[in-house]
């Protein structure tokens, strides 16, 4: 797939711009707090129908303004597609495929398939349980956009089902509180068995891809294992086993469950466990052992949702050249070549090779306005002026 146009309007801060893409990869540059990073967050609105940045649509759009609006042209296999966003500050939404109003959101998901990595990502190994629970939902939602919808159910069962709890917070043995508790307890366990079996089946398939990464960037002096814990026992994945399971495990802990008010039991209780040599990864040596596998974990992303989908997905790398040594640099670069049309910021062209800066599209980004340097054939005629200029 290929991202021929983006055009922003009061998105972030930007007014109105356009973008036309004319080279398979695109190296957005300027400073911090330029704007670069937003360009990369519509793309990844447009994928996912999420910004790993905020869950506020209010954030994404410029100040004074009641709208924004993203709209991209893209071309896949199929034919090329038209997709419109429009986001409101009061959280409605509306999106558009081919001058289509969709009915279902759902429905614009699996369009445009990207992969977004950015120096947040680093707190996939660093951070707490519920950032690599988000990580696998959004690649979830890719491989699967009706996924979108079952986890939007779970979540709403959830919050519903929590407010149960907080009102009966003191009741502890009423009887009718106990059979209302138990209607909450069915729905909880059917939707949330649809999320468990969902993350489990794509955790198999991503981790030995993950694993083959890491060996080919460490030297095959590491093992990595990517392993999904659930909250709930998934001895066999196969639904009645694991509602039985979900239920039992809610009846041992309703007493607990009334008392602290809020549900104890669940997906939304995951964990993902990354080990490197048997070790956590979060205790494991240094933090460039730690961005090797973050950066084996994004490779197993691209190359999982390529054969799923059938086609490469698009590559955002935000300001993560930064944060890898050269090795690493050189792995990454060395891997997407022209196979995935990639969109990466940067605050300098220096950490690019001749031939990179040759066959890429250069963007560059000041304060929400852009100009493009589209030829090669350009910069050598400047480049040659300046040299000119010097002679004299």
């Amino acid at each position: 797939m290929y991202l021929k146009t983006l055009q922003l309007r009061h998105f972030r801060n930007y007014k109105e711009q356009q973008v036309e893409f004319t080279a398979p990869k695109t190296i957005l540059v300027g400073n911090n707090a330029q704007g670069k990073s937003n360009l990369l967050e519509a793309v990844e609105l447009l994928a996912t129908l999420r910004s790993h940045r905020t869950f506020r649509d209010r954030d994404l759009i410029q100040e004074g303004e009641e709208f924004a609006q993203i709209r991209a042209s893209l071309k896949r296999e199929i034919g090329i597609s038209t997709l419109n966003l429009i986001l409101r500050r009061n959280g409605r939404r509306t999106a558009n495929l081919n001058g289509e109003n969709l009915r279902r959101q759902m429905d614009f998901l699996g369009i445009l398939n990207a992969v977004q990595f950015s120096s947040l990502d680093l707190e996939l190994v660093r951070g707490g349980p519920e950032g690599r629970r988000h990580w696998l939902d959004t690649l979830l939602i890719q491989l699967e956009p009706i996924y979108a919808h079952i986890l939007q159910q779970y979540n709403q069962v959830l919050r519903q089902r929590n407010a149960f709890l907080k009102r009966h917070v003191e009741a502890l043995h009423a009887t009718s509180l106990q059979s209302e508790l138990a209607v909450w307890d069915a729905q909880l366990a059917i939707a949330g068995t649809r999320v468990i079996r969902r993350r489990e089946r794509a955790i198999k398939r991503l981790a030995p891809i993950a694993k083959m990464w890491h060996a080919n960037i460490s030297g095959s002096t590491e093992i990595l294992q990517v392993k999904y814990a659930p909250n709930v026992a998934l001895e066999q994945n196969q639904p009645e086993k694991v509602q039985q399971a979900f239920l039992e495990k809610l009846q041992q802990r309703a007493i607990a469950e009334l008392h602290q008010g809020t549900t104890l039991v669940g997906p939304h209780r995951d964990e993902v466990e990354l080990t490197i040599n048997n070790t956590p990864a979060r205790q494991y040596g240094s933090q460039g052992q730690q961005r090797t596998l973050v950066l084996a974990l994004k490779l197993a992303e691209l190359q999982l949702i390529e054969e799923v989908v059938g086609e490469p997905p698009l590559l955002l790398l935000d300001d993560v050249l930064a944060e890898l040594d050269p090795s690493r640099q050189n792995q990454l670069l060395d891997t997407i070549q022209d196979r995935f049309q990639t969109l990466i910021t940067t605050t300098h062209l220096g950490s690019f090779d001749s031939q990179w800066l040759n066959s890429s599209q250069i963007i560059y980004v000041q304060t929400g306005e852009i100009s493009l340097e589209n030829t090669v054939m350009q910069r050598q005629e400047e480049d040659k002026s300046q040299t000119a200029n010097w002679r004299f």
